[in-house]
């Protein structure tokens, strides 16, 4: 019962072997319902992984606002360059 067979396209991708990875993403659904559908089910992981649990921590509220952070840093990386280059006197 423990070694059933599983399809390729109800793998998840840290089960799938490098070698497969094409027919694995062949096998996904790229349409705006199927995209929007695979955001949802990411958020719902992470919201009862992290933030939806009996003794919740700051941890999951944390590295929510880490990626916010990087984010943020990663759009205005251009205009800091830049600024770091200019020379005031």
């Amino acid at each position: 019962m423990a070694d059933r067979q599983v399809s390729l396209a109800e793998k998840r991708l840290m089960d799938v072997k490098l070698n497969q990875l094409g027919a694995w993403l062949g096998g996904r659904d790229f349409t705006p319902n199927g995209i929007l559908s695979a955001i949802r089910r990411g958020h719902d992981r992470y919201y009862n992984k992290y933030i939806n649990v009996k003794k919740g921590g700051i941890g999951g509220v944390a590295m929510l606002l880490v990626g916010y952070v990087a984010i943020s840093y990663l759009w205005e990386y251009d205009h800091i360059k830049h600024d770091r280059w200019r020379k005031y006197h």
